[in-house]
C-alpha cells in the first residue's frame, strides 16, 4: 500500500502575476497527473490570478 505522502504530494502554487507569492497544497497524482492550475486570489498584486504547479 502507498504512503499517503506518496499519493497526495505537496505542490508550491506560484502566481502567474509575477510577484512571487506562492500556496502550499496537496494534489491527488491519480486524478491530477498534469500540473495543477488554480485561479486564486493574489495579495501583492490585489487580483485573482492564476497560481501554476512549481517543480
Amino acid at each position: 500500500m502507498a504512503k499517503k505522502s506518496e499519493l497526495r504530494p505537496l505542490v508550491k502554487l506560484r502566481s502567474t502575476a509575477g510577484t512571487g507569492y506562492t500556496y502550499v497544497t496537496r494534489k491527488n497524482r491519480r486524478n491530477d497527473p498534469e500540473r495543477l492550475v488554480l485561479r486564486k486570489f493574489d495579495p501583492i498584486a490585489r487580483a485573482h490570478v492564476e497560481f501554476k504547479e512549481a517543480r
